[in-house]
């Protein structure tokens, strides 16, 4: 499978908030650094931390854009408040080895009435 097609599978689980999906997706081993946060390390604790994010609020990612190099997909989003953000995902063996997304943390947590840290 191509990265850009795990990559509409990985969309698809997270507008469904289908964290068993979503974490299926992973290499066991696999990164998730939302640079905001601390890097979330394990497919295991991955799928944690979608769980802890769809409990606190309603998200939705409306693809901009999707580019494919190599190993690498990378998507441009936006959700329904006007929030926008990018997400760059190293794909190999057809699991997401490392993820990458750059967003506006202070924008999402007012947005969605949520404690500033």
């Amino acid at each position: 499978m191509k990265p850009k097609e795990i990559l509409c599978q990985w969309v698809d689980a997270f507008n469904n908030a289908d964290t068993e999906t979503i974490a299926n997706l992973y290499d066991d081993n696999a990164i998730n650094h939302q640079v905001a946060n601390e890097p979330v390390i394990g497919k295991e604790a991955i799928k944690k931390m979608f769980e802890q994010e769809f409990s606190q609020a309603k998200m939705v990612c409306i693809v901009e854009n999707i580019f494919e190099d190599g190993q690498w997909a990378i998507l441009e989003w936006r959700d329904p408040l006007g929030l926008r953000g990018c997400g760059f995902f190293q794909i190999v063996n057809n699991k997401i080895l490392f993820q990458r997304g750059y967003w506006d943390k202070l924008s999402f947590l007012k947005q969605h009435n949520l404690p500033i840290e």
